[in-house]
């Protein structure tokens, strides 16, 4: 299924990684057109406002539709999908295809993907294969013992994003300060929706 914005956690990991971009980093929020095949992509927000100049930290949290995709413009489609890649997700096409909808999860995704892929911000970046069973403390080759997994982002980008994520006074602009997203433990956590609303996805961690 499509991802919907389940991805933007991963793109804005990207880009503080490769320092473009801070938590407190100014995004605009405005009406944009980008020539693409087949006409102009105009990406829009949920509740089709738009904000003018928004923090990074609001923008993910509030999971806003036009600062992800200056994001992406930022980070470059191609490096987006090879950090996807390098997550778990088997993206058979190539960046030309998925264009700057990319930023907005137009990629189609399975569950064991992104809990892998979440799974890895929960570990600070560190990257192992999903498994449905205890580590075995003899594998030398994942995160059970012996050499370190490899790492998809950095630890400080990876806490930056999941504070984000748990952050409730940022989300408020899209989903109110009372929702069933404001858990009483810390929880990290993410929704998506996929086009035409087929698929809602809600993908987090404590």
């Amino acid at each position: 299924r499509q991802a919907g914005s389940t991805l933007k956690p991963f793109l804005y990991t990207a880009a503080l990684d490769e320092r473009l971009l801070t938590a407190a980093s100014l995004l605009q929020d405005t009406p944009l057109a980008l020539p693409v095949a087949g006409g102009m992509y105009q990406p829009r927000n949920y509740d089709e406002g738009f904000r003018g100049l928004v923090s990074v930290r609001s923008a993910l949290a509030s999971s806003l539709n036009v600062p992800a995709v200056r994001t992406l413009e930022l980070v470059s489609a191609d490096a987006f999908v090879a950090r996807l890649r390098a997550l778990g997700f088997g993206l058979e096409r190539g960046a030309a295809f998925y264009g700057p909808a990319l930023a907005l999860g137009s990629a189609e995704v399975s569950l064991e993907e992104l809990v892998d892929g979440y799974r890895t911000l929960a570990n600070g970046g560190a990257w192992s294969p999903l498994r449905l069973t205890p580590d075995d403390p003899r594998d030398t080759t994942g995160s059970g013992g012996g050499s370190a997994p490899p790492r998809a982002f950095s630890p400080e980008a990876s806490f930056v994003v999941a504070d984000v994520l748990s952050d409730r006074e940022s989300r408020a602009a899209t989903f109110g300060l009372e929702n069933t997203l404001a858990t009483r433990g810390w929880t990290a956590v993410k929704t998506g929706t996929s086009k035409d609303m087929r698929d809602n996805w809600c993908v987090g961690f404590s």
